[in-house]
């Protein structure tokens, strides 16, 4: 079972959280709210969004680099990383 799964209910929760913060965005600029408001919730859907990543990043390391099942599962959890996290800060 992957760990993510553990987490699942609280990962969805999340997940659906940002959901509601970008439909929120969309409805300020549908509504035509100043630069300022929409500047604020987008800072918060950022934030949030660096939460989950964090959370996840955090779960990662944890159960495939500090502890694997195997050297070959660290050694790949290593390179998912990387690769991740090249990707992540473009």
């Amino acid at each position: 079972m992957s760990h993510t799964v553990e987490n699942k209910t609280k990962l969805l929760a999340r997940v659906r959280r940002l959901k509601g913060q970008m439909e929120a965005i969309e409805r300020a600029l549908e509504a035509e709210l100043g630069c300022a408001d929409v500047l604020q919730l987008v800072a918060s859907v950022r934030g949030a969004m660096n939460g989950l990543t964090t959370e996840l990043m955090e779960d990662h390391i944890r159960h495939h680099v500090l502890e694997p099942a195997s050297e070959a599962e660290r050694q790949q959890g290593g390179e998912e990383l990387i690769q991740i996290l090249g990707t992540y800060l473009k």
